[in-house]
C-alpha cells in the first residue's frame, strides 16, 4: 500500500484504538484479507488520490478530511468501527468524481443544470465503486450521503434530518469547512472566521445538523485549526502528526497520552 498513507494510517488507527480503550495491532481491519481488501483498498486509495490531484488546488483535501472527521468523531466518543470509517471516508468520499469530465470538475464558472446533474452523480457512483469490498461496508453510507442536507434538499436520496447517517453528517461538516477555507477553481479561500460565519448561516437556514455544528465550533480552535495547520506545513513527519493530535487533549486525554508516548514504528516521512 502507498507508504505515505500507510504510515499515517498506522498512527491514526493506533490513536483510534487507544481512544476506544481497545488498542489493536496494525492493520485494524480484520476483514481486509478475507475479500482481498488490503490490495483492493490500495487500488481505491490510489484512484481517490488521483481524482484529488486532477485539481492542484484540492491537494491535501483528503488528508484534512480524514483527520478533521476523525477528530470530530472522537469528540463525540464514537466507537472504533465508526472512527475508522470516518478516517477512510475522508480519503474515499469523492472517489466517484473519477467519472466527472475535467470540463465540469474544473469549470471556473457556474455549472449549467445539466452539468450540475452530472456532478451530483458522483456520490452514488462512488458508493457503487466501493460497494463490492466487504471491508469498506461501514464507509459506503459516508460516500453516498455526505451531500445530503438536514432539510431534505440534498442529494442523492434527499434524506432529511436523522435519516442521514451520522457518519455522513460528520464528514459533511469537515468537507464544507475545508471547501470554504481553501481556494477552488470557482472561488477564493475564505478565512476560518468567514467560513464559520457561512456555516452558521447555513445551519440557521436548516441546511446543517445544528448539534453537530455546535460540537464542531466547540473544538474548532483547539483541535481543528491545529490539525489543518499540520497538513499545510512543510514538515509532515509522523512526529508532526502526533504533535497535531496532541491538541485533541482538551477533549481526549487518552489520545494525547498515547501519541506522546508511543514509539515511532517507521521513522519520519520524507
Amino acid at each position: 500500500m502507498n507508504r505515505d498513507y500507510t504510515e499515517r494510517r498506522y498512527v491514526a488507527e493506533q490513536a483510534i484504538g487507544d481512544h476506544a480503550d481497545a488498542p489493536l495491532p496494525y492493520p485494524l481491519d480484520v476483514d481486509a484479507t478475507a475479500d482481498g481488501g488490503e490490495g483492493a483498498e490500495e487500488v481505491l486509495l490510489a484512484l481517490a488520490l488521483a481524482v484529488e490531484q486532477r485539481d492542484n488546488v484540492t491537494a491535501g483535501h483528503c488528508e484534512r478530511l480524514a483527520l478533521t472527521g476523525l477528530a470530530l468523531g472522537m469528540s463525540l466518543s464514537l466507537d472504533h468501527t465508526s472512527l475508522l470509517a470516518l478516517y477512510r471516508g475522508g480519503y474515499l468520499h469523492d472517489i466517484g468524481k473519477v467519472g466527472i469530465p475535467d470540463a465540469i470538475l474544473l469549470k471556473p464558472a457556474k455549472l449549467t443544470a445539466e452539468e450540475w446533474a452530472i456532478m451530483q452523480g458522483h456520490s452514488a457512483r462512488g458508493a457503487e465503486i466501493c460497494r463490492h469490498l466487504r471491508s469498506l461496508a461501514p464507509v459506503i453510507p459516508v460516500i453516498r450521503h455526505h451531500h445530503e442536507r438536514w432539510d431534505g434538499n440534498g442529494y442523492p436520496d434527499r434524506l432529511r434530518g436523522t435519516e442521514i447517517p451520522l457518519l455522513a453528517r460528520i464528514l459533511q461538516v469537515a468537507d464544507i469547512y475545508d471547501a470554504l477555507t481553501n481556494s477552488r477553481c470557482y472561488k477564493p479561500a475564505y478565512s476560518p472566521q468567514e467560513a464559520i460565519g457561512i456555516i452558521e448561516e447555513e445551519t440557521a437556514r436548516g441546511w446543517r445538523d445544528p448539534e453537530l455544528i455546535t460540537q464542531f465550533l466547540r473544538i474548532h480552535k483547539n483541535v481543528i485549526v491545529p490539525i489543518v495547520a499540520y497538513t499545510r506545513q512543510s514538515d509532515c513527519s509522523l512526529m508532526a502528526l502526533r504533535a497535531a493530535l496532541v491538541n485533541l487533549s482538551p477533549l481526549m486525554d487518552p489520545v494525547s497520552t498515547f501519541v506522546t508516548s508511543y514509539p515511532d514504528p517507521v521513522g519520519s516521512l520524507a
